[in-house]
């Protein structure tokens, strides 16, 4: 049996039943957090611009758009997964050489059940499905060394999870996962160098074309079921060999994810965690720093501290700041919090950030860097002008996954995105479906979705 057609079998016969209580409890929170992330993101001009063309392009009764509207569920697939991951503060899964969003998949997975008319309860299994087939890929099969993109491994996901949600055969989920896997192996390029727009759009982007292989597949539409191991395949030209026995697989890997308590890149956090509490201790004033040292894992470095994907010193817009830890440590040591309001173009550019960040040295510690991703470690030195030095350690940070966020933090993480866009009893009524998704119709979910407008106050100027 090939590869492809294993994973299609683990998907076909997973289950409400495989499901622990715990795993069950930790969906509801990452639905929580998710709603929050894209309905926080309605107002980025970004966000306005996809919802303009999904709207001139013709209307579709079929899926529900968060901030008005319905779509095609291809179309829907995009645009609310380009919610959830607009704002870079949805969950994420740290493995040795590679870093995912499953919460990418939830827009994709939501506009499959609302299409098929699904329970709550099989939305729960289709995201479990989702999550774990990026989750393994991850671990197994990492991308990043060789140039390509995370969304490369969600290409699976995707398929996986809405192929779950559609109730497609195995025959079928064998094809959709072929044809996704074949066509969306995404470049690395997009989150180095002078970054764009598209940071943000393309896992939606994945989404979007990977619920559109599987609908082709579940009309009949056949791909290279070769894609793994074949000639030219995914083993062989992008990842490397690799083994997952898929038939023993269990759906467990949702709690082994970590959601942010700042909004900003996965490895930034526990540094920004440390930078607050000893600006909280010392009441640190900016004028009085002479220089800010940190000390953090090669992944972190290579990411976000100027290292092999990079420099980070030169910070003009949200895309750039989001992935700039000289400027998180400078903006959350100046506002003391790290919040969309602190990606407004207006923020970015003011010059007290920009001199701040000049001053931040970031260096990859070898001993740290052998101690992720079971810890998120860093050290911060922050020198001042009396001579004094303010020394922090940190291991991780509260979110990870093991220093889990608790269900009233999701909450009010939530409603603080929230709270300049629904009203609160629409905030306490999303709340009360999700706490209830495995007892509802997950159309019960989407019609409240669908009473959210795209007027809200905050915006991205």
């Amino acid at each position: 049996m090939k590869i492809v057609e294993q994973l299609a079998d683990f998907v076909d016969r997973a289950s409400f039943e495989d499901l622990s209580p715990e795993v069950v409890e930790q969906i509801k929170l990452r639905v929580i957090d998710a709603l929050g992330c894209a309905i926080g993101a309605l107002s980025a001009p970004p966000m306005r611009i996809v919802h303009k063309m999904i709207d001139n392009l013709g209307h579709s009764d079929a899926c529900t758009l968060m901030g008005n509207g319905k779509a095609a569920i291809d179309r829907a697939a995009f645009y609310n997964s380009a919610l959830v991951r607009y704002l870079d503060f949805n969950d994420s899964y740290l493995a040795k050489q590679e870093t995912c969003h499953p919460s990418d998949n939830i827009g994709a997975v939501l506009a499959a059940s609302e299409f098929a008319n699904r329970s709550g309860r099989d939305f729960c299994v289709a995201l479990a499905v989702a999550y774990q087939v990026q989750c393994r890929l991850s671990d197994e099969a990492p991308v990043r060394d060789k140039g390509f993109d995370h969304t490369t491994q969600g290409s699976y996901a995707v398929a996986a999870g809405v192929s779950k949600a559609l109730g497609l055969r195995p025959e079928q989920i064998a094809n959709a996962l072929a044809i996704s896997g074949t066509a969306y192996n995404a470049l690395r390029v997009t989150r180095t160098g002078a970054l764009s727009n598209w940071k943000g759009l393309a896992y939606p982007n994945t989404a979007f074309g990977a619920t559109h292989a599987t609908l082709l597949a579940s009309y009949g539409i056949t791909g290279p079921l070769e894609v793994f191991e074949g000639s030219k395949g995914f083993m062989e030209s992008i990842a490397k060999p690799f083994e997952i026995d898929w038939a023993h697989e269990k759906l467990d890997k949702i709690p082994q994810t970590s959601l942010k308590k700042y909004n900003a890149e996965i490895h930034s956090q526990s540094a920004l965690e440390g930078i607050l509490e000893l600006r909280e201790q010392y009441e640190i004033q900016p004028h009085d720093i002479v220089s800010i040292e940190v000390d953090i894992f090669d992944v972190a470095y290579n990411i976000i501290g100027g290292g092999e994907e990079g420099a980070k010193n030169n910070v003009q817009t949200k895309e750039e700041a989001d992935h700039s830890l000289p400027y998180l440590i400078a903006v959350a040591l100046l506002d003391g919090e790290v919040m969309p309001e602190q990606f407004m173009i207006s923020r970015i550019l003011r010059p007290d950030v920009q001199e701040l960040l000049q001053k931040v040295t970031i260096r990859p510690s070898e001993k740290m860097s052998a101690q992720f991703p079971e810890t998120m470690p860093c050290s911060l030195n922050i020198q001042l002008q009396d001579g004094k030095s303010l020394f922090l350690q940190k291991m991780d940070y509260e979110g990870f996954y093991k220093n889990p966020m608790s269900q009233e933090a999701v909450v009010q993480k939530f409603k603080k995105l929230t709270r300049q866009y629904i009203p609160l009893n629409l905030q306490d009524r999303l709340l009360d479906v999700v706490n209830h998704l495995e007892e509802i119709e997950i159309i019960q979910l989407t019609q409240l979705l669908s009473q959210i407008r795209i007027d809200a106050t905050f915006a991205y100027t």
